[in-house]
């Protein structure tokens, strides 16, 4: 009995060595693979994490820096984020932060860079189309009314759409084009939400050229 059983584990060990004789490298090659897979995400988790706390960091030298109003400060803290930490939302909040700072600081070049950073190169398509409009109303103060209308060509979202369009009204006025930004502002008014305060600013910009959207046909309720 004893030999017979010593015959049959001979028997499973002799092809046990065939199979690893076989299959052996390719399994181990398969085992490093995984285990160097699962190793580098880890490591990757890992320094993620690390670049989001220092990101983080480095926002909040952004948020101090745009309270100070100190221009150079500024724009020294934003340059830092946009080469160190590029495609974070902490870099598309900061675009959008450093812009209204040195608008406010009359600096109207650098914060013009600023948005136009965040439209191509924002992780969100929210800060993208928020950079968009903002970038707008600056081309339009600057009295770069060609370049204003390249920035509102692109279409919109939804959300974003009847912001855009009364910022289109804007830009025909500034050029005294009266019909069109009629046009534009009663498209607005139709496309943002009913009771929506700025809904009404756009109704104050339309009877400021003798038009009531509400009798507009076309124009909902």
């Amino acid at each position: 009995m004893s030999s017979h059983l010593d015959l049959e584990e001979q028997e499973q060990l002799d092809e046990l060595k065939h199979f690893w004789k076989q299959y052996g490298n390719a399994i181990t090659w398969l085992l490093i693979v995984v285990m160097g897979a699962y190793a580098g995400w880890n490591g990757y988790q890992y320094w993620q994490g690390q670049q989001s706390a220092k990101a983080a960091a480095l926002f909040d030298e952004v948020e101090r820096s745009a309270a100070g109003g100190d221009a150079t400060k500024i724009e020294r803290a934003w340059n830092d984020m946009k080469d160190r930490f590029p495609g974070t939302t902490y870099a598309s909040q900061s675009a959008l932060l450093v812009a209204k700072a040195l608008q406010q600081a009359d600096k109207l070049d650098a914060a013009a860079s600023a948005l136009k950073w965040a439209t191509e190169s924002a992780s969100d398509q929210a800060s993208v189309q928020l950079a968009r409009l903002r970038l707008a109303n600056l081309q339009i103060q600057q009295k770069t009314f060609a370049e204003a209308q390249k920035t509102l060509v692109k279409p919109f979202t939804p959300a974003f759409a009847g912001l855009a369009a009364d910022i289109q009204g804007d830009l025909f006025m500034a050029q005294a084009k009266t019909a069109e930004a009629i046009k534009a502002y009663t498209q607005a008014w139709t496309q943002l939400e009913e009771g929506n305060e700025y809904r009404r600013l756009v109704a104050a910009k339309l009877n400021a050229l003798g038009v009531d959207p509400a009798q507009v046909k076309g124009a909902s309720q």
